[in-house]
């Protein structure tokens, strides 16, 4: 949704700049806040108009793991005050856009027909790492129709090597 993006970006960019002193830090707390405004109630109980600011803010700030620093509650006050809680996701995903271009790394998403240990995904990331040329973050998502094996995905680039897609390649050959 390209006018979500549009509206996020400003958002992103400020506490991009605001946040420069410890992007790690204010990554962390920012995907706790999208965690939560991730459950399409939270949303709908913002758009409420029996329900206050006040309200929104203290559901969202307390349903949190972590206190949230002076920077993520102003954050999410300017956020509820103008009525942009639902950019929120899209401004902490460009908020990592720009974290990662500052530090040369990218994010990969690694799907896997099963759970991966910890010793594992450091090895698949590590041979990611060597094969796209940059840092990688790293996350690991089930998918039990690839089968086995795996397929990451670094920004528009794939790579698939999961029993799914050899079968499909075979089928595509028979069938030719």
């Amino acid at each position: 949704m390209a006018e979500l993006a549009t509206i996020a970006r400003p958002y992103a960019e400020a506490l991009f700049k605001a946040g420069a002193s410890d992007l790690e830090g204010t990554q962390n707390w920012l995907d706790q806040l999208t965690a939560v405004v991730a459950d399409p109630q939270v949303i709908d109980l913002a758009a409420n108009p029996k329900v206050t600011p006040g309200q929104v803010f203290d559901l969202i700030a307390g349903a949190t793991p972590t206190v949230l620093p002076e920077m993520g509650k102003n954050f999410l006050r300017v956020l509820i005050d103008n009525g942009r809680l639902q950019a929120l996701p899209e401004a902490a995903a460009q908020f990592r856009l720009l974290k990662n271009a500052v530090s040369g790394a990218a994010d990969a998403v690694v799907y896997s027909a099963f759970p991966i240990d910890g010793a594992t995904l450091q090895d698949v990331t590590s041979m990611l790492e060597q094969r796209f040329g940059r840092r990688l973050t790293t996350r690991v998502e089930v998918d039990p129709s690839l089968i086995g094996g795996i397929r990451a995905v670094v920004g528009d680039e794939v790579l698939d090597t999961s029993v799914k897609a050899r079968l499909e390649q075979m089928k595509a050959a028979l069938t030719a």
